[in-house]
């Protein structure tokens, strides 16, 4: 095939262009359609967004922030009721007055403190006794902190040996020593789930826990998983 000319050249060169250019134009021009059809509902859409964002900063700053405020000043009256040995009305719940730990989770139980406060009422049912009453509240208690977490299971575990449910008491237990990468309260709960597996004549789940400790946690343990792990043998 021949070669074009320099000036054949030049001017094919200059239709593809123009070409090109028009493109462009029939692409703008359709946006420009799109745009001019569509406007009204993409106005809607572009002001339903804007309106959310909005919205959602006044309600962090104007419903949350403020509801943070009173219930950090709830629990706080409800922990210096507790430090001056006054657990009654630290647990509060009787009255507007004195909300305590469980008034201040019953209003803000959406909040971080409120959480915080169910934990707390939980602990003082469990004095008291109440054991299915702590188990609950307790249950309602969540946090990223992993080692309170594992406090968490390990007080209900309590909570539901009280009620003579050891078998799930154990099964808490097991989470508790598991739910946190602090050494200390792994080894706590797993010499006590050990010592509940033990009670229950699970000899096996019984050498498991002392086994790990022995492996794991020798630290604490003084020796002690040793003599655990032969009284599995004969218990």
């Amino acid at each position: 095939m021949a070669k074009l000319g320099k000036s054949a050249q030049n001017e094919q060169e200059g239709k593809e262009t123009v070409e090109f250019f028009k493109d462009l134009d029939r692409e703008a021009l359709n946006t420009e359609r799109f745009v001019e059809k569509y406007s009204k509902p993409l106005g809607f859409v572009f002001g339903a967004l804007i309106l959310a964002v909005l919205g959602f900063f006044a309600y962090k700053q104007f419903v949350i922030a403020p509801k943070n405020a009173e219930a950090v000043k709830s629990f706080l009256s409800a922990q210096k009721s507790l430090t001056e040995g006054k657990d009654k009305d630290a647990l509060g719940g009787k009255s507007a007055a004195n909300p305590g730990f469980l008034g201040t989770y019953n209003e803000y139980s959406s909040t971080k403190i409120g959480k915080l406060s169910s934990y707390n009422a939980g602990l003082l049912k469990f004095k008291e006794g109440k054991f299915q009453e702590a188990y609950d509240l307790l249950d309602q208690f969540s946090s990223d902190n992993k080692t309170l977490v594992a406090m968490k299971y390990g007080a209900m575990a309590d909570a539901k040996s009280g009620l003579n449910k050891n078998d799930e008491a154990l099964a808490l237990l097991d989470k508790a020593a598991t739910a946190s990468d602090d050494p200390y309260t792994a080894y706590y709960f797993t010499r006590k789930a050990g010592i509940v597996a033990l009670g229950l004549k699970k000899n096996a789940e019984a050498k498991k826990y002392f086994s790990a400790i022995d492996e794991k946690y020798q630290d604490y343990d003084n020796g002690m998983s040793d003599s655990y792990i032969e009284m599995t043998k004969y218990y």
